[in-house]
């Protein structure tokens, strides 16, 4: 319901903040793997009017692609996660798929039965930055695409 009741530009900055944060946490394992920065890279190019959708979604569909060439369940799903976050910029019913794969990561890691706390603290941490973008997103100092201009 939260995610209802935000501007489509709202859920961007979320979406490409929680982004950011998950290509941290990849970058330690797999440091050469530059996937799914240029995911990132190319949404926020894309929300500006940088570059069109068709170049944008060939990146966002490389980060899902590194996600078939690594084993490890948790680092799938930060992929997956990121590339739904990238997403977003073209419709923002994308932007649940960055917590269903960020909160599966976290299932993977911890497994199911001792997962919980931390889920749960990630699910207020989602709330919280939503809450900080709804505050703040006037503050963003990028011009945005003229079709995410429009009402």
């Amino acid at each position: 319901m939260l995610f209802q009741k935000q501007e489509h530009k709202v859920l961007i900055l979320w979406s490409q903040d929680l982004a950011a944060e998950s290509i941290a946490q990849l970058a330690d394992k797999y440091p050469e793997e530059k996937r799914p920065e240029e995911a990132l890279k190319a949404s926020r190019d894309w929300a500006s009017g940088k570059i069109k959708m068709r170049q944008a979604q060939r990146k966002i569909l490389d980060c899902h692609a590194f996600a078939k060439e690594i084993t490890c369940k948790e680092d799938i799903a930060i992929c997956h996660a990121i590339g739904q976050a990238c997403a977003a910029v073209h419709t923002a019913g994308h932007v649940i798929g960055y917590p269903i794969y960020d909160l599966s990561s976290i299932t993977y890691r911890l497994g199911i039965n001792n997962c919980v706390k931390a889920v749960e603290h990630r699910k207020q941490e989602y709330i919280d930055k939503l809450f900080y973008w709804n505050a703040h997103s006037a503050e963003y100092s990028e011009k945005w695409a003229d079709f995410l201009n429009e009402k």
